[in-house]
């Protein structure tokens, strides 16, 4: 009988003094490590464990087939990722049935819209799978403003910038904090639904958040033709503290 699982480890945010001691633990003594990458590029996650692999260990670098060269939401974009997501619960099943524990590596929190909950999905009943939750890129970018994202009965909403800009600006309008991800390509759509829900002067890009080459700037200074690829745009909330005198 195979004693063989998957173990997803949650690096955190980028920094790898932020990475938890579990997961720490897990990824020095793995054997077999597998992690998500763009063809021809080493891999975040991969970065982030720079150093810390054991001799010997075997990688397996998972290669998106698409990233931004289809539409995301395009039939042939799911047909294609799809097929690369069964591919590779293939291989790591394979892997887990000879015996082998594969760690797979994951920037961030594997479940808040990490690459790996769709390997998960395929994988859960099949293999035993464990999964180490990690920071969200997201709070080590709001800790990176030195400022509370969210303060009193504030509502902090998480939007995706491949929405539809009028989707974008009502649901901006509608939150008191605001975490913008999956900008890149899509940061002038929102850039100007900010503008138009009268956020943009309160917006901040931060970009490679908690890495060596972390970018601060608040947006409406930003260049509108800059748009970095790993970056997240974040608006904080103002609402209920206590102040001077015991009030609220």
């Amino acid at each position: 009988m195979s004693h063989g699982r998957i173990i997803c480890a949650g690096l955190g945010p980028g920094d790898p003094d932020l990475i938890s001691v579990r997961s720490d633990r897990v990824v020095r003594g793995a054997r077999h490590i597998a992690y998500f990458r763009k063809a021809g590029r080493q891999g975040q996650a991969r970065r982030i464990v720079e150093g810390m692999l054991a001799p010997g260990a075997i990688e397996y670098a998972m290669e998106y087939p698409v990233t931004t060269e289809m539409p995301f939401d395009s039939p042939d974009y799911n047909a294609v990722l799809s097929a690369f997501y069964d591919d590779w619960t293939a291989r790591l099943h394979a892997l887990v049935a000879q015996g082998h524990e594969v760690v797979v590596l994951c920037e961030g929190d594997p479940f808040f819209y990490g690459s790996f909950m769709h390997l998960y999905v395929r994988l859960r009943d099949l293999v035993p799978v464990e999964v180490i939750p990690g920071i969200p890129g997201m709070v080590g970018c709001w800790n990176a403003t030195a400022e509370p994202i969210t303060w009193g009965d504030d509502v902090l909403t998480v939007l995706m910038g491949t929405l539809p800009e009028e989707d974008l600006i009502r649901h901006m309008q509608a939150s008191d904090a605001l975490a913008i991800m999956k900008t890149g390509r899509n940061l002038p759509r929102v850039r100007r639904a900010l503008a138009a829900a009268g956020r943009l002067q309160d917006a901040w890009l931060i970009e490679r958040g908690t890495m060596p080459t972390q970018r601060m700037a608040r947006l409406a200074d930003v260049d509108a033709a800059d748009c970095p690829y790993f970056a997240i745009v974040l608006v904080h909330g103002h609402g209920r503290r206590p102040v001077a005198g015991g009030e609220e």
